[in-house]
């Protein structure tokens, strides 16, 4: 007597078939793009231009101290203020910026010794404009993170297994 094999009657690879068009449905729902909460992204805007001022308006102290030569207290207000949206939304580029602003004493110290006829040492004119440069540098990172699309692919599905993981 014959007995029929499992794929006899073809339904096994109906099912198989079936299992991969559902996991391919889960990984196209998990890896759909990852919006995030309006509140928060008008949060992080509202960080994100206030740090872009006080680097701009920094920026215009240090053109007005290369004028003039004399010494000016850089702002330092705002990246402590809004530190923490910050590093929710734009965590690559929160570290160079809390080093830019670690710096900023060394770059007002400097402005500060001088020599003779008001002239600057070479180290420190060079502190000087590494400093602003890094900061032009840290303005178009921080608006370049303001501009960035919602992750997608790979990136969501990453970050929702993350998070689902994180919570419990």
């Amino acid at each position: 007597m014959h007995t029929r094999g499992p794929c006899d009657d073809w339904i096994v690879p109906y099912i198989i078939a079936a299992l991969i068009a559902a996991a391919a449905v889960a990984l196209g729902w998990l890896s759909r793009p990852l919006l995030p909460d309006p509140d928060e992204r008008r949060r992080f805007a509202v960080a994100v231009n206030a740090v872009d001022r006080e680097l701009a308006a920094n920026l215009e102290l240090t053109t007005m101290f290369d004028q003039t030569k004399q010494a000016v207290t850089l702002e330092n207000g705002e990246f402590v203020r809004h530190r923490a949206i910050l590093e929710r939304n734009a965590r690559s580029a929160v570290a160079s910026i809390a080093a830019l602003y670690e710096r900023m004493s060394d770059a007002e110290s400097a402005m500060e010794r001088r020599g003779p006829a008001n002239s600057l040492r070479p180290e420190d004119r060079r502190l000087i404009e590494t400093w602003e440069g890094d900061a032009r540098e840290l303005q178009r990172s921080i608006r370049a993170a303001l501009e960035a699309r919602p992750a997608a692919g790979w990136r969501a599905l990453s970050a929702r297994l993350h998070g689902r993981f994180a919570h419990h």
